[in-house]
């Protein structure tokens, strides 16, 4: 036999004769959660709160990307194009994600194909909150007011195909009524023109309108969940008088498609603990919404029918973003 095939038959039984290389154990490098709106808001303090303690847990560093704009889609997209290893996690707001499919006609990415749910972090209700001036102290006195004022009564939202808008529009189809849609840009611009008279309705977020509740210049008649919510436990759901009307708003964490399994079930494992925590719940509460502990199974599920429930909203509403 050659010299030179001597010599290789030799380094291959050598090589093969080594360790495998042990993968390192993940995470071992920052991670990057993107967060698709400007510091400040409920999506961006829950995504400090979880990275803050992820990155004590497992000391490495968490980084807070802030990429507002686009409704969301611009972020969205470069999450879904990342590397998918665990190190880009994407923080949604399962109502901007499941509503953006049904509001563009083109996006660059699949809400469900190209995402995993890793972890539900919090749930939040709207407030159906009306101004003093309208004769009204429950669901049922509204409905009975808007059936005899057809079109007559207006509510304001953060704009279109936004939830406060959907969630108008699905009071009029449960509710058998036609309020007419009166868009401003975001919240609180629709609250304060609540408060000033120039709408009569808002299906506002907690820590919008609970201020102004306490303070007596808005009156809030029900909570848009199926159930009432620990946050307002005196306050009826809209569900109570209106059979099938459910509308919550989750935030948690994605993550590219094809990041491993067992990567993802990390995630959701330490994600969950967190969530548990009584600093965490304490923070939670500050900021207006529940917590939401949910298996990776149940966090797959729960994401899929909540972009179906909402996509299908948005398209129904006859909102358009492009």
């Amino acid at each position: 036999m050659p010299q030179a095939c001597c010599i290789a038959l030799v380094l291959i039984a050598f090589a093969t004769a080594l360790p495998a290389k042990a993968a390192e154990p993940y995470p071992s490098k920052p991670i990057r959660l993107i967060v698709p709106f400007p510091p400040g808001g409920l999506s961006d303090g829950l995504a400090r709160v979880i990275g803050q303690n992820l990155s004590q847990d497992w000391a490495q560093q968490v980084v807070i990307d802030n990429r507002p704009g686009a409704g969301t889609t611009l972020a969205a997209d470069l999450a879904a194009k990342a590397r998918p290893d665990g190190y880009t996690l994407f923080f949604q707001d399962i109502t901007t994600h499941g509503i953006n499919a049904g509001l563009y006609r083109k996006l660059r990415y699949d809400a469900v194909r190209d995402f995993v749910a890793v972890a539900f972090a919090s749930a939040s209700p709207l407030v159906l909150a009306i101004n003093p001036s309208l004769p009204a102290r429950s669901v049922n006195e509204l409905v009975a007011l808007a059936r005899a004022r057809p079109r007559g009564i207006n509510y304001g939202s953060s704009g279109n195909g936004t939830i406060l808008h959907l969630a108008g529009e699905m009071f009029n189809r449960v509710a058998r009524v036609e309020l007419t849609h009166v868009p401003y840009k975001g919240s609180p611009p629709a609250v304060n023109a609540l408060v000033a008279g120039e709408v009569a309705i808002v299906f506002a977020t907690t820590g919008s309108v609970i201020p102004q509740v306490e303070a007596g210049k808005v009156r809030a008649l029900a909570v848009t969940t199926a159930q009432r919510s620990p946050l307002m436990p005196d306050l009826p759901a809209i569900a109570e008088t209106l059979a099938g009307y459910d509308l919550m708003l989750y935030q948690g964490i994605l993550a590219p498609a094809a990041t491993p399994r067992a990567v993802v079930a990390k995630l959701n494992a330490q994600i969950n603990d967190i969530v548990t925590l009584p600093s965490s719940k304490e923070s939670w509460r500050r900021l207006g919404a529940e917590p939401v502990v949910l298996s990776l199974e149940d966090s797959d599920r729960r994401y899929k029918q909540e972009v179906s429930k909402l996509t299908r909203l948005a398209v129904e509403s006859g909102a358009r973003a492009d």
